[in-house]
């Protein structure tokens, strides 16, 4: 399976706190949590909590907007545009957003069941299963040309990207099952 999507064609999801959205990307169901592994694109438009999510691995990607600081058990961590951080789900994590909203790219990975693989790339990039969004440029992936914003997951196939225009970037998740 592989399927391209373009984030402003995503359905949005007002968070129950009031502060933000998501525009899921894919959630692949799993027997044992509530996913094995799922993307989203999150609009952060006020500080507050982030959800805990026990056995759960995140990484958040900053993509643009304003200045973000989480606090990951009461240390501070700056998001920096297009620099993965990674936490564990079960982690108290306080989100300090500044004047605008911001967004990011969220991976999250049942952790008895995936490892997560995330990666800002200008190089060729594959994996047998993950997920991508271009940030800048044009990419290839066999048949499909991808524009920013525009992204594909895909599963139990080999995909490999490769640039198609200069100074392209993507954000790149590599998706390996635990044994």
């Amino acid at each position: 399976m592989k399927k391209r999507y373009n984030v402003n064609s995503l359905p949005v999801t007002p968070w129950k706190n009031g502060g933000g959205e998501t525009r899921e990307i894919i959630a692949i169901p799993s027997t044992q949590a509530e996913f094995s592994w799922r993307a989203s694109i999150a609009t952060l438009s006020q500080s507050g909590p982030f959800s805990s999510f026990p056995g759960v691995d995140r990484t958040i990607t900053l993509l643009s907007g304003s200045e973000v600081t989480l606090e990951i058990d009461q240390q501070p961590r700056r998001l920096l545009q297009w620099q993965p951080v990674a936490f564990a789900g079960e982690q108290s994590v306080f989100c300090h957003v500044g004047t605008q909203p911001s967004q990011d790219f969220n991976i999250m990975v049942a952790r008895a069941e995936y490892r997560a693989e995330v990666s800002v790339t200008a190089a060729a990039a594959a994996a047998t299963e993950g997920v991508c969004l271009v940030l800048r440029g044009r990419w290839r992936a066999g048949d499909d040309r991808l524009a920013p914003a525009e992204g594909i997951f895909w599963r139990g196939q080999r995909v490999t990207l490769e640039p198609d225009s200069e100074q392209a970037m993507l954000l790149f998740v590599a998706l390996i099952p635990q044994p």
